[in-house]
């Protein structure tokens, strides 16, 4: 048996035609997708586009009407009573109250006013001051800092102070802290007695 073997030129044709058909089926599938999707996009994109155009036209015919029944409800004009007002304003025939004038309160000087101040006050007065304030119910260093007229920083070093000599007791067990007077504080205050305290 004798096989007989192409000549080099057919052979080479085949090789040639095989690799670009290859070629071609891998471009073929490489751009299919891109293909279909820009066909998809473009026809849900169409899709998309009338489905607004019905809805403007919906609008546009409920616009319409709702501007027909308007214009049937303004031969009953709801601004006429205000009209008729403004005509009998215009003509003075409407009931004015006359305007009373302003009078402006004079300004009474603080000394007048009966309203206590508070003195500057020395350590020893702030102390004894707020050893009285708590003498008879417990108060917060808000509150103290509010009766001092001081600012919370002030407030708060008196506070300290106090509580580290053993002038007041401080309840941990509430938030915020409250300062009551301690046996050492009402001896302070018991032997101040003499000196006369701020009210």
């Amino acid at each position: 048996m004798l096989i007989e073997i192409p000549d080099p030129d057919v052979i080479l044709s085949v090789i040639i035609a095989f690799l670009v058909g290859l070629g071609g089926l891998f471009t073929y599938y490489k751009l299919r997708p891109m293909i279909k999707t820009n066909q998809n996009t473009d026809t849900s994109q169409s899709e998309r586009l009338e489905y607004y155009e019905r809805q403007l036209i919906d609008m546009k015919i409920r616009l319409d009407s709702i501007e027909l029944q308007g214009l049937e409800e303004k031969t009953n004009d709801p601004n006429l009573e205000l009209k008729h007002f403004i005509e009998k304003l215009a003509k003075n025939e409407v009931n004015r109250k006359p305007i009373e004038p302003i009078v402006k309160s004079e300004i009474v000087p603080k000394e007048e006013q009966n309203i206590p101040r508070m003195p500057n006050l020395h350590h020893n007065n702030a102390t004894n001051y707020v050893l009285h304030l708590i003498t008879d119910k417990a108060m917060t260093s808000r509150d103290i800092q509010i009766t001092l007229k001081r600012s919370r920083e002030h407030t708060s070093r008196l506070m300290k102070k106090l509580f580290e000599d053993g002038f007041v007791k401080r309840n941990t067990n509430s938030k915020p802290y409250t300062y009551s007077i301690s046996e050492k504080g009402k001896e302070k205050i018991g032997v101040m007695e003499s000196i006369p305290t701020i009210t």
